[in-house]
């Protein structure tokens, strides 16, 4: 179950957490004072018209009287920035990309080891357990909780800022994060916002109605809207579900840390994002302990403060991979991330932790931090201040974010959005999108949408047509984007209803951007906009090695592993699975199992995702232990989980953060959000449509990086080998090898020869995954009916109305359809071996002929606003 439809089925809960906080004393705010009172919310407000008008001499069709799109300008417009931004653009800066959580949270680590003045963190999800270098056997102390422990008993300000949620609806146990975290007196966390003020009494004519409410997430979608608005973000003296969602790590003052990554579970994963994580030769090699060993679309994180009600079975289930992003940052950019910071601590500050007795205080920039003065020592800006402009060597940098009243303080800014369009309609000659969601308008005609990036791009596509361009737009993200395993299920409706919001946005209901595209004339859209997923397989090694070494030592693997899981200490407070085990002592079913495990040969093969990676074995060539029955059953496949939040246009300009590509992210009313916008002076050759041209060496390796991954062009990613890019900016600079042949295959992203990679990589996958594992979404699947042939009953227990099985799956979630290889386990390897990387084609066709949300029913104002 995703956490919207979670939001859907526990509101009512939520309602009753909500009174519980009134009493709450330990971070309140006195008695009597109103959680952010003097302030009142503003509606978003559609751009003016005037705004960036197409070229003269583009004649729109007679059939398409096409409206640009507008930028989302400021409330009060106070700023003259580019993007209307906060911040100035700022030159002289050093950047590098860090593609996937591993090389990521190892750079993080060494900053942090060498951290001497100060941390600052924001994070939507903290996990204090998170180890940032892998296996965790062998680097016990990169446990985050204990570095930042380590930090602070040499002197180190450690200050954090995550997101406070409604218990009842999302487990990120904030509290936990808290308390985990300040075992010193250097280390201070805030929790924001409050879902309700100390002392402010809730309308008792709404708690009362709440109370009385069922909210099965079908009847929550029939309420009306506006009655529920105050509580989910509507005004500013309740939030509750709003979110701030910015990620960032902030060391010494100098060192920016930020993009797409939480220091969280289910983050850290290396490029070959291996799905298996059983290792019956050496428990020790365990890369994913306790809930850190995820797959949302099984089991979601189901009450993360009691890690033990984690229910995957690592021998019958796969982990869901994670392809993320983000970046490390030097120079005078670095000035705008600590005023945000400082910004959003004193923000909070005063509202809840500035009383007689202080445990906590503000957080005061020194004058060395604002050379130019444009920000005060708090953090906020000066008026009319004008940025030293004087270095304009290096590399471009802008923050930019998404913030207002209730979660920063300030005035709504949407310069977020405003980069995206004005980036996408500045582009020359491609856009590249990588993005955890895709919800966007093309107009003011799909209320309730309002976000007009969708505008932008078909504006640029249609000028790009009337010119005779070239030009492309690629866009990669998540097949099911909110984790429901069984969409068919009533408590999916929250995830089938982003689906159905992403599918308006892109092909269907009457203003779609291929719809508006093809109105203005184009004859076929997806000759200059295509849509892709990211999938892949792998093998749980749990054949007949593990069953030897277990009848020999007398002792279950997942036993053993349990006891390796509470040594390395992955539990929440040590607790763990509560075997008592610990490093320095006898434990029983760990030290037995390893013992007879050591008598064993070891295997090279407990996970086989370098077969679909650059200079990977052919899985046709790998052994196993078992059956041939047994194997078969082993292979296991799920969607790699796209959370990048990254925009590249024409290799010259990259937008990375936390901003997803929707309302709620792109608006400032919403959650809040913080991006930057890069574009590097170090020029290199390279072409477009076979043409020559200069691009920037940051944004053409990034987005190269990317493609080769995507195709299978990278190798195997060893976490226990560091190379250049596991390592902080200041230490080393992005390992790319230009010119290599890989390199040249995807240089020129409008050729031809890429072109047809491209998407004869995604096809061949696509058809591969879809005979071996019926995943859904798929073209072949356009109603219920077919849902259910295809996938449901394939995967899914039958029930009756008290929950009763009526009748058992075919087939374990995400394994073999068995009955698509008369061959066997030979004729499933020969398919497999034709993967290559993890590009699929997205499925634009999948229940197209249904009201896929919930037939005949319409979400109402409080649904559109949270899903959107």
């Amino acid at each position: 179950m995703s956490f919207f439809d979670k939001f859907a089925s526990k509101l009512k809960e939520g309602i009753d957490d909500i009174k519980d906080k009134i009493d709450n004393k330990d971070e309140q705010r006195p008695e009597g004072e109103s959680y952010n009172q003097q302030y009142q919310e503003q509606e978003y407000q559609r751009p003016p018209q005037e705004y960036q008008q197409p070229p003269q001499d583009y004649q729109r069709p007679q059939e398409q009287q096409y409206r640009p799109p507008q930028r989302h300008d400021n409330e009060e417009g106070e700023s003259n920035n580019r993007f209307r931004s906060f911040a100035p653009q700022r030159s002289g800066n050093n950047a590098k990309w860090f593609v996937d959580g591993c090389g990521y949270m190892w750079a993080v680590s060494v900053a942090i080891e060498e951290a001497r003045e100060s941390i600052w963190i924001l994070d939507w999800w903290l996990s204090p357990e998170l180890y940032l270098r892998r296996p965790p056997s062998q680097n016990e102390q990169y446990r985050l909780d204990r570095m930042l422990l380590a930090a602070a008993e040499r002197g180190v300000k450690v200050n954090v800022i995550v997101y406070k949620e409604v218990s009842q609806i999302l487990t990120l146990c904030s509290e936990h994060t808290k308390h985990a975290l300040e075992q010193h007196p250097n280390i201070a966390v805030f929790r924001h916002p409050d879902h309700a003020p100390s002392g402010q009494v809730l309308e008792s004519g709404i708690v009362s109605s709440l109370e009385n409410i069922s909210f099965n997430p079908l009847k929550l979608a029939k309420l009306p809207g506006d009655g529920l608005k105050a509580l989910y973000g509507e005004t500013d003296d309740i939030i509750l579900y709003w979110a701030h969602h910015e990620k960032l790590c902030l060391v010494d003052g100098r060192t920016a840390f930020m993009g797409g990554l939480d220091l969280c579970f289910g983050r850290w994963d290396t490029n070959s994002h291996p799905l298996a994580d059983a290792h019956p030769t050496d428990i020790n090699k365990a890369l994913f302990p306790g809930q850190d060993f995820n797959n949302a679309r099984v089991y979601d994180f189901e009450d993360v403060t009691n890690w033990d009600k984690n229910k995957l079975d690592r021998l019958t289930n796969s982990r869901m991979g994670w392809s993320d992003l983000s970046l490390c940052l030097q120079g005078p950019v670095v000035e705008d991330i600590r005023a945000h910071f400082a910004q959003r601590w004193n923000f909070i500050f005063k509202e809840k932790y500035d009383v007689t007795e202080r445990k906590y205080s503000d957080l005061m920039l020194r004058r060395e931090d604002i050379p130019d003065g444009y920000y005060q020592q708090d953090g906020t800006n000066v008026a009319g201040a004008d940025p030293s402009r004087d270095d304009q060597q290096g590399v471009s940098v802008q923050l930019v974010r998404s913030c207002t009243k209730w979660s920063n303080g300030v005035a709504t800014e949407h310069s977020i959005a405003n980069a995206y369009i004005e980036v996408i309609q500045n582009s020359q000659f491609f856009v590249y999108i990588e993005n955890q969601f895709f919800i966007t308008a093309t107009g003011d005609k799909q209320d309730p949408v309002k976000n007009q990036i969708g505008a932008a791009l078909v504006e640029r596509i249609v000028r790009a047509y009337q010119a005779g361009e070239p030009y492309k737009v690629i866009v990669c993200m998540p097949s099911v984007p909110a984790f429901a395993g069984d969409l068919h299920a009533d408590d999916s409706l929250g995830t089938r209803a982003i689906m159905e919001f992403q599918y308006n946005s892109i092909c269907r209901g009457g203003h779609s951007i291929m719809e508006e595209i093809q109105k203005a004339g184009v004859p076929d859209a997806r000759q200059y906009i295509r849509f892709y997923n990211l999938r892949n397989y792998d093998r749980i090694n749990g054949g007949s090695a593990r069953m030897n070494i277990e009848q020999e030592s007398g002792v279950n693997y997942e036993d053993a592993r349990r006891e390796h899981d509470d040594m390395v200490g992955a539990g929440y407070d040590g607790r763990g699975y509560q075997t008592g085990a610990r490093e320095g002592q006898y434990n029983r079913e760990y030290d037995q199992y390893q013992q007879a495990a050591s008598q064993s040969q070891d295997s090279p093969f407990d996970t086989v995702s370098a077969c679909y990676m650059e200079g990977g074995p052919s899985i046709t060539d790998i052994p196993f232990s078992g059956s041939e029955e047994a194997e078969m059953d082993a292979f296991v496949s799920e969607e790699l989980y796209i959370h990048s939040k990254v925009l590249i246009a024409d290799d010259r300009t990259v937008i990375c953060g936390s901003a997803n590509l929707n309302d709620r992210s792109q608006l400032g009313t919403h959650d809040s959000e913080i991006a930057v916008v890069i574009q590097d002076n170090d020029l290199i050759d390279s072409s477009m449509a076979g043409q020559g041209i200069q691009v920037s060496r940051y944004a053409a390796s990034l987005r190269r990086q990317l493609f080769r991954k995507h195709l299978g062009l990278l190798p195997d990613q060893d976490c226990t080998r560091p190379d250049e890019n596991f390592l902080p900016l200041y230490q080393a600079g992005n390992a790319y090898d230009w010119g290599s042949p890989s390199d040249n295959a995807v240089a020129d992203p409008l050729s031809p020869e890429f072109d047809d990679l491209w998407n004869r990589t995604a096809s061949t996958n696509t058809a591969i995954f879809s005979r071996a594992f019926h995943p859904v979404p798929a073209d072949n699947v356009r109603n219920w009916e077919e849902y259910e042939s295809f996938y449901g009953d394939l995967f899914f227990d039958k029930k009756d109305d008290d929950e009763k099985v009526t009748e058992k799956a075919r087939y374990a979630y995400g394994h073999v359809v068995k009955e698509e290889f008369q061959g066997g386990v030979r004729e499933l390897k020969d398919l497999l071996a034709g993967v290559r990387g993890t590009l699929v084609e997205m499925s634009l066709d999948f229940m197209k002929d249904v009201d896929f949300a919930v037939e005949g029913l319409k979400l109402n104002a409080f649904t559109d606003d949270v899903y959107t």
